[in-house]
């Protein structure tokens, strides 16, 4: 069984981690610098940047705080939000990021994904997918510009095409369950999981350990984002993997801090 990853979201608007709830009542809970950071000392495997409103108010992207926290972290760091081009793929990968995350680009360019993993290589490139479930229940619909806009994209189709098109990794959120502390949506992760062969990173919706021993244990899932439990300090990442450990999930517990690679 593979190491299962406990990833610290850290959504980011005007220079600041928020978080709310179903995309929205977003609240200011401290510095992304500084938080990564904390993360990583407890364990974290690996860390994600999302401008969350980038996309929708076409603002520049975060270089400087991606540049400040790359030279603080030993752990991969992921950025998305805004990314529209190639150029912005080198721009954050030349500050120190590890993993680039598209989302509204890669639906409407979807050409993106191939171009960045033929340049930079699979590894690089994470697809987000935010997705709701349709009211006749019949599946699900993925949305773009910070859950505002449904593209009428089919989830698990376009979770296939990012596949064919050399997506390394999809990062799928649940918007039904973002924020809510309700557990994430497993049905959402299985029928990704199942018709993928990408690691998928299960987001939205934790709010105790419980869910995510349950996310590893119901679904294909490869790694948890967890934001709410962390930044409301009910739980550390330490706290987490010994859980798991306990409910015989494999965790990495001893953090092993490694040369970043310079890009």
């Amino acid at each position: 069984m593979l190491t299962k990853r406990i990833i610290p979201c850290l959504d980011i608007k005007n220079g600041k981690v928020v978080k709310g709830v179903n995309f929205e009542g977003l609240k200011e809970v401290g510095d992304p610098v500084a938080l990564a950071k904390k993360y990583e000392q407890e364990d974290a495997d690996e860390i994600v940047f999302l401008d969350i409103t980038a996309s929708f108010e076409n603002r520049a992207i975060m270089s400087q705080i991606i540049e400040l926290a790359a030279r603080e972290l030993s752990i991969p760091l992921t950025v998305g939000g805004g990314i529209q081009s190639l150029d912005d793929f080198r721009l954050i990968l030349s500050k120190g990021a590890d993993k680039v995350s598209i989302n509204s680009a890669a639906i409407a360019h979807p050409e993106l994904i191939q171009k960045a993993a033929h340049e930079f290589g699979v590894q690089c490139v994470v697809v987000a997918i935010d997705a709701k479930k349709r009211a006749d229940q019949s599946g699900f619909d993925v949305y773009v510009k910070g859950g505002r806009e449904n593209t009428g994209l089919d989830l698990v189709q376009w979770a296939k095409t990012c596949e064919r098109l050399g997506a390394g990794e999809i990062l799928l959120t649940s918007m039904d369950r973002d924020g809510t502390q309700k557990g994430y949506d497993l049905e959402m992760l299985n029928a990704v999981t199942a018709a993928v062969n990408l690691p998928v990173i299960a987001s939205g919706g934790c709010g105790e350990i419980k869910d995510i021993i349950t996310v590893f244990q119901e679904t294909k899932s490869d790694a948890a984002l967890v934001a709410s439990l962390f930044h409301s300090h009910r739980a550390t990442v330490a706290d987490v993997k010994k859980e798991c450990q306990k409910s015989k999930l494999k965790m990495r517990l001893t953090r092993e801090i490694g040369e970043k690679n310079e890009t």
